[in-house]
């Protein structure tokens, strides 16, 4: 484990920017720890389709095919599976401890409430993530 300099935070998971953000007043390019680098990892595994990343055609959960089914049991069983799934074959840093997902069938849309354990932790943290079709 590592400490991030000048805390007393033990940081178990770190992540930089995905746009590369740099800490003001340094040259040291800014980076995100814990339950915010995997939330955003996790958001990531998600939203990638499967033979989307070059030379890593497993990687991703294809949740994405199932925006376009109608909003039925089936299809939240489905992807509540390909999200589970995603999630403990590509973030090794985290506990899956439930996949919630309501759907929407007016905006055909789904909201989905990951609540995961950083390893090596005793506290489990939530998010959201609405995800919606793009025509």
């Amino acid at each position: 484990m590592a400490y991030t300099p000048g805390s007393t935070t033990t940081v178990i998971a770190s992540d930089f920017h995905a746009d590369l953000t740099i800490v003001p007043g340094k040259l040291d390019i800014a980076r995100k720890v814990n339950e915010t680098a995997i939330k955003e990892s996790i958001k990531n595994i998600i939203m990638t389709n499967k033979g989307e990343r070059p030379f890593n055609p497993d990687f991703g959960s294809n949740v994405r095919q199932m925006l376009f089914e109608n909003v039925t049991p089936q299809t939240i069983d489905t992807t509540r599976e390909l999200i589970r799934e995603a999630i403990e074959n590509f973030e090794p840093r985290c506990k899956l401890v439930g996949v919630d997902i309501t759907g929407d069938i007016d905006r055909n849309d789904i909201r989905v409430d990951i609540v995961f354990q950083v390893i090596n932790t005793d506290t489990a943290t939530r998010f959201s993530v609405i995800l919606n079709r793009v025509r």
